[in-house]
């Protein structure tokens, strides 16, 4: 049985980053999804498939998974470039703009 250890990305539909503190354990599928000829639906018989363990640490998780027997990647976290402006908010509503109010 084969994991990997990741520290998840912040979601595309919000600016605030939670859930991205902790540590994830999530399984590779061990076999192949197949679709359902009648309805179109697409299933699997693994059912480690569906389990995501969260870890404060790294070393935490790596810890299960070699008390468990399980064989983890860790993937390294990019970091994240802060977006900070010299005026920050309060700069789009300022008196002395030098380009016309867009909006």
């Amino acid at each position: 049985m084969s994991a990997r250890i990741f520290k998840p990305a912040k979601t595309a539909m919000s600016s605030g980053t939670a859930k991205t503190k902790d540590w994830v354990l999530e399984f590779a599928p061990a076999s192949a999804r197949v679709i359902d000829p009648l309805m179109g639906w697409t299933s699997s018989s693994d059912m480690d498939s569906q389990v995501r363990l969260r870890f404060e640490s790294a070393e935490a998780a790596k810890a299960y998974a070699a008390d468990h027997g399980i064989d983890a990647v860790v993937l390294k976290p990019k970091s994240r470039k802060p977006i900070i402006r010299p005026g920050g908010y309060g700069e789009n509503f300022a008196t002395n703009r030098r380009g016309a109010w867009t909006h």
